[in-house]
């Protein structure tokens, strides 16, 4: 019986590895909205981190955490380093690419939980009277990623925070009086 049960284990482990190293080595993760504002408003407010604490989602996750800047206050260069609870983990944020009123790069790097590197966009398209963002965010998977995608949905789980951060960026956009 013992046999039986430790053969179905591996069995079942198996099929999770297999399953696991015919999945794509990439996420991909974007989520869109429109912000009642022209783009060099909302660029302004993305392109500088000293900003970030008025719409980030994982500010409001953990209100203590450590934050430092380094570089140019906005901009290429500017990086954003943060150390905070489990929720949100440390890492840093350099901002790779800078085009007014259109798109902001941005080099993402974990430390925790999880040590990783993610690419990061931000893009701002007019759309009738207002303005489309998109923030996206890629990374390849390392296989125990892969593996525990099998089990977590990260895609949903980072889109989710996504929308909730393009939402407080819409409200704090929207919300400043205009000139």
């Amino acid at each position: 019986m013992i046999k039986k049960i430790l053969l179905g284990l591996v069995a079942v482990i198996a099929i999770i590895l297999v399953i696991a190293s015919v999945k794509s080595d990439d996420m991909n993760v974007s989520r869109s909205t429109i912000v009642s504002a022209p783009p060099e408003a909302i660029f302004k407010v993305v392109n500088d981190f000293r900003q970030w604490d008025a719409w980030s989602p994982w500010s409001k996750l953990d209100p203590k955490m450590k934050k430092s800047f380094e570089g140019p206050s906005e901009g290429v260069g500017a990086i954003y380093r943060w150390s905070g609870n489990n929720e949100v983990g440390e890492g840093s944020t350099t901002l790779v690419a800078s085009k007014p009123a259109e798109m902001i790069g941005m080099k993402l790097e974990f430390v925790r939980p999880f040590a990783g590197t993610s690419d990061v966009q931000f893009t701002f398209v007019p759309e009738g009277t207002g303005t489309k963002v998109t923030w996206a965010m890629q990374s390849k998977q390392p296989f125990l990623g892969k593996v525990a995608g099998l089990f977590i949905d990260c895609e949903k789980m980072c889109g989710d925070d996504f929308s909730k951060g393009l939402e407080s960026l819409k409200e704090t956009v929207e919300a400043t009086p205009k000139p």
